[in-house]
């Protein structure tokens, strides 16, 4: 059971990686310094949920993972390949659109392995995902 909550929060841990990354992209990209100011924020939050996963892991005599994994690698090629998103609503839709696949995947965890300490632990983060989910809708349109 431990081994399996484990591999789970590492899973949610690689998701966390891919939302950093994926934030350094979209900052180092935009000009409007109000809406860099927002995804700064976010990708501080991201950092902090990281953080916390890993803390619990090894609580739970676990080795977190450090990066993104095989899937955030893929990914991260990919975008290289197509370019970068440019134009500040075309970076907030592709942010929007990031926080709800990993919202989605996530939610999955919930109804896994997870014992009521870490069930709780995601179940917070993915509220406070939701809330960038509700600040990038509003400033994409």
């Amino acid at each position: 059971m431990k081994s399996n909550v484990i591999k789970e929060l590492n899973t949610f841990l690689e998701g966390n990686f891919m939302a950093i990354h994926a934030y350094e992209n979209y900052i180092h990209h935009i000009d409007d310094v109000d809406i860099k100011q927002v995804l700064q924020k976010i990708q501080q939050e991201h950092k902090q949920h990281a953080m916390m996963i890993a803390e619990r892991i090894q609580n739970l005599d676990g080795i977190p993972v450090d990066d993104a994994g095989m899937m955030g690698n893929v990914a991260e090629f990919i975008n290289k390949i197509k370019g970068s998103t440019k134009g500040s609503t075309d970076i907030l839709k592709d942010a929007l659109v990031g926080e709800h696949r990993g919202i989605e995947k996530s939610k999955k965890l919930l109804d896994g392995d997870l014992d009521p300490e870490s069930r709780a632990l995601v179940k917070n983060i993915l509220d406070v995902d939701q809330k960038h989910v509700d600040l990038l809708d509003r400033l994409a349109h």
